[in-house]
């Protein structure tokens, strides 16, 4: 059975392929480091050249029932299907929303078992023999579903993988797509917050965990060893969210497996959970209940903001003691761009003593409400009629001084406590709330506004004033994705744009570049 390359022999193996290749950006010299986007069959970055990664989990067909209304399918451990009722089948999209931004030629599926695969939606199959099966897509007909028709319950299909074109022979040794890898390759750091399905994760033990042998790894996230594989392959320090209910066996585990297969020269950013601040999350709200339980506030916020910090403190004591020491640990309390959040965490049971960074996101923020909500304010109707250029005016002159400001004052907190002053999330955050998502006109000028030049401009500038302030790596939020009435989060928003047709993406690449420093 195929397996992730996963252990430490064969991480040490790729360790050396990779010192042969040419010359590249020194990520210990970088500046920036990035987000990358959240795993699913809409994922448009593509990150590994197995497209069966990112599927959705199956999805249960039954003849004369509406679509996805089949019976409960019968799954193993890993996913995967071990036996079919009569009339049934199941099915995945992948490739789903790209609006033909994915790889055309000759895509092979291989799989273990017997059985019958297919491919729906209206793309040619070239062959079909047991284990592999070719297919060619039309790309302009969207997305493609594989569909499991039949299995032997005695020797089930699984394994099954879904192969970019030309990386049949290659799949095994270069598992992430080439060209994910060479647009972050440079990156100080690689945050691996959507990787993990942080925000509202279920994860509370270590036999909770992805594991290599999952059949996707959509719903809980990326194995830890992958992440790990990753980092090594691009040198670059990971940085790893864990999961707010996750207990210390799961904590002293996770840690145990980077000691042992990350690269001894690269560095770990450890945080607890996500935006333990952010009412939206059910991780605060589940800490807020915690921190009243044990009557560290009588408001709900407080409380959850401390007891955010004990539970940071132990988890850091749980990695230190795996680690050996705290040299190549970067212990971080995450914190809203509020100096009185900030302070409260640091300073909390001397909180501030015992963690090396306060993260914040000091987002470029515009964000719009169908109605304002005191007079004088802006709504959508009335941003909805600018121009572009009106519209990066503003954020020129109105929302980036804003951030830069929260800038300075945080890292006035964070060198009041010792902390080094880092970013977790950056970049610009035009999006309608409270309704005004719904505005497509101004849908539109934002994502107008975010191919245009002068938001290249914007996001150097933004930059050198984070580099002028002193702060340290910061991780611009997100690499590639779709952008949408929900925000224009993605740098790109496909795997196969160039750096000259999106100006965010040439700048923070030209800006890495050309901007080296020392990071602590």
């Amino acid at each position: 059975m195929s397996k992730w390359l996963s252990t430490l022999a064969v991480l040490c193996i790729t360790s050396v392929l990779a010192a042969q290749e040419p010359a590249k950006l020194n990520p210990a010299q970088s500046l920036l480091g990035m987000n990358l986007s959240g795993i699913a069959d809409w994922n448009s970055e593509l990150p590994f050249v197995d497209v069966f990664k990112t599927s959705r989990p199956w999805i249960s067909q039954s003849k004369g029932h509406a679509w996805g209304q089949g019976p409960a399918l019968d799954l193993d451990e890993n996913g995967w299907v071990k036996k079919l009722l009569p009339d049934c089948s199941a099915e995945t999209p992948m490739c789903t929303g790209m609006e033909g931004h994915y790889p055309k030629g000759k895509w092979v599926v291989l799989y273990d078992g017997e059985g019958r695969l297919d491919i729906s939606g209206g793309h040619k199959v070239l062959s079909s023999d047991p284990g592999r099966l070719v297919f060619e897509p039309d790309v302009s007909r969207g997305g493609f579903f594989l569909r499991l028709a039949e299995t032997n319950p005695s020797n089930y299909v699984r394994n099954i993988r879904v192969l970019m074109p030309g990386t049949e022979e290659t799949c095994k040794t270069q598992p992430f797509n080439p060209t994910m890898m060479n647009r972050w390759r440079g990156m100080n750091t690689i945050r691996f917050m959507d990787w993990m399905s942080t925000n509202g994760s279920k994860i509370a033990k270590w036999s909770d965990r992805p594991r290599i042998d999952n059949a996707t790894f959509s719903g809980r996230g990326v194995p830890v060893e992958v992440m790990v594989d990753l980092c090594n392959r691009l040198d670059a320090n990971a940085w790893f969210c864990m999961p707010h209910l996750a207990d210390d066996e799961y904590v002293r585990e996770f840690a145990a497996c980077v000691k042992a297969n990350l690269k001894p020269s690269l560095k770990v950013y450890i945080e607890y959970s996500n935006e333990v601040w952010n009412s939206m999350f059910e991780q605060t709200r589940w800490c807020g209940d915690r921190g009243l339980e044990l009557k560290l506030h009588d408001k709900h916020w407080e409380a959850g903001w401390r007891f955010y910090s004990r539970r940071s403190v132990r988890m850091f004591d749980i990695w230190e003691k795996a680690f050996g020491g705290r040299e190549r640990l970067v212990r971080v309390i995450g914190s809203q761009c509020v100096p009185y959040i900030s302070e409260v965490k640091l300073s909390f049971e001397g909180t501030d003593k015992k963690c090396d960074a306060l993260a914040i996101a000091p987002y470029m923020g515009f964000n719009v409400p169908a109605k304002a909500d005191k007079p004088g304010k802006l709504d959508a109707a009335a941003v909805s009629q600018w121009t572009v250029d009106q519209l990066l005016d503003h954020v020129e002159q109105k929302v980036l001084p804003d951030a830069i400001k929260a800038m300075q004052d945080q890292k006035k907190v964070a060198d009041k406590h010792g902390a080094k002053l880092i970013c977790y999330e950056a970049g610009q955050h035009l999006v309608g709330v409270g309704g005004g998502e719904n505005n497509e006109q101004m849908t539109k000028l934002f994502h107008a506004a975010n191919r245009h030049a002068r938001m290249g401009e914007i996001y150097r500038k933004y930059f050198d004033a984070w580099k002028q302030t002193g702060g340290g790596v910061m991780c611009v939020f997100s690499s590639t994705g779709k952008w949408s009435k929900w925000g224009s989060w993605g740098v790109s928003e496909y795997s196969d744009e160039m750096e000259q047709e999106q100006p965010k993406l040439r700048a923070v690449i030209q800006w890495n570049a050309s901007h080296r420093v020392a990071v602590e």
